[in-house]
């Protein structure tokens, strides 16, 4: 399919807009307002406010599915090094993830769907605050999206440094891993450090927890599974000859499996609480649960593959990709709907930098292809 021209410049006007206006975790105000602005001009029903900055605008022609697609609208804590002119006006926050480019091409599709309606149903445009670590997509389900907007599925899709312009990929199954934080605090008693024997090593204990931790990929999850327990901060001590008291160790955890993700947490307790008892100090573990594994739903894979083909044919569209092991809060509506979640190719002849790289900016080349299989998604859906 092939979007109206002018429409495709006000996508690419609104993306750099935004892009130049980056605002953070529940914090975007400017940009929500832009996008309940452009969804009542289309001639939406739009909702404001929810989860603090959330936006939802509904179309409706007659009898049909009730689709919802989902855009982020976060920016990252992150200081632009760009220099072209419409590079954010913002120290210390930027759009290094592309979610200005999800947000233009989720309206560009709702302008489109409103001036030709060529579809049968109920469209729900989630504009979603706070995707990035602060769970926005909890916070709308627990303000009410889907009592209030009835989806009997959802899809949304993310740009992909790596994947070639015009291309699409997807997994049946899960697409990307979960994300859980947590925090050790190795108690101990402090000593002087040329009298060791008087006190018992915070510091030596958690060296100790970190290496024992790695075990838990190598010999307690299945090999052909994907489980990743990094850590990430390891702080001990003020002073060149004290034996610090306590050390805390934080990190993260990914996986792909539900199971794999609750055996990772019982061993890393397992872990540091046995290794700092044979140390004879003690450890404080606290689990901080995240985003659930991002898992597709078999018949919306279809549907949303099918999607992309109408937009790029057969040969752009890669199923059975390898997921990744970054984590995405979409996984939450996903945990409540069937869906499925896409990843759009943003590599044109240059390859774009990596997502939450300060020199990152969405290829505006790939505005129509995005908001073409939202547009398709709503056409073609049926159940």
């Amino acid at each position: 399919m092939t979007l109206d021209a002018d429409l495709l410049e006000q996508m690419k006007t609104w993306r750099r807009l935004i892009h130049r206006h980056p605002e953070l975790a529940f914090d975007e105000y400017r940009t929500a307002g832009l996008v309940a602005e452009k969804l009542v001009e289309f001639g939406l029903d739009v909702e404001r406010n929810i989860a603090g900055t959330g936006v939802v605008g509904t179309l409706r022609n007659g009898a049909g599915p009730s689709i919802g697609l989902r855009a982020d609208m976060d920016a990252l804590p992150i200081s632009e090094e760009n220099t072209f002119d419409y590079r954010s006006a913002h120290p210390g926050c930027m759009h290094a993830c592309g979610h200005d480019g999800h947000t233009a091409m989720l309206l560009g599709a709702a302008a489109h769907l409103a001036r030709h309606r060529d579809f049968c149903g109920t469209l729900h445009f989630i504009f979603q605050p706070a995707e990035e670590m602060a769970g926005g997509a909890g916070e709308m389900i627990r303000a009410g999206l889907f009592d209030r907007f009835p989806c009997d599925a959802v899809y949304a899709l993310h740009n992909w440094p790596g994947l070639k312009l015009g291309h699409f990929a997807i997994n049946p199954g899960p697409m990307m891993a979960s994300l859980d934080t947590f925090e050790i605090i190795v108690s101990g008693t402090g000593a002087h450090a040329a009298q060791p024997h008087k006190g018992v090593d915070s510091l030596l204990c958690a060296a100790t927890i970190v290496t024992s931790l790695q075990s838990i990929v190598s010999r307690s999850i299945d090999p052909h599974e994907a489980l990743v327990v990094t850590v990430t901060q390891l702080h001990g001590g003020d002073a060149w000859n004290v034996i610090p008291a306590s050390t805390v160790i934080r990190g993260t955890v990914r996986a792909m499996r539900e199971v794999d993700r609750q055996l990772a947490k019982r061993r890393i307790r397992e872990i540091a609480g046995n290794t700092a008892a044979a140390f004879g100090a003690t450890a404080d573990v606290r689990h901080i649960d995240g985003y659930p594994p991002t898992v597709n739903t078999s018949r919306e894979t279809d549907l949303a593959i099918a999607a992309a083909r109408r937009v790029v044919g057969d040969g752009a569209v890669e199923f059975d990709c390898v997921p990744s092991m970054a984590s995405e809060d979409f996984s939450l509506m996903l945990q409540r709907r069937p869906g499925a979640y896409m990843w759009l190719g943003v590599d044109g002849d240059a390859h774009v930098a990596p997502l939450h790289n300060p020199h990152y900016d969405f290829n505006d080349q790939a505005l129509g292809y995005g908001a073409g299989f939202f547009v398709e998604m709503a056409r073609g859906t049926r159940y």
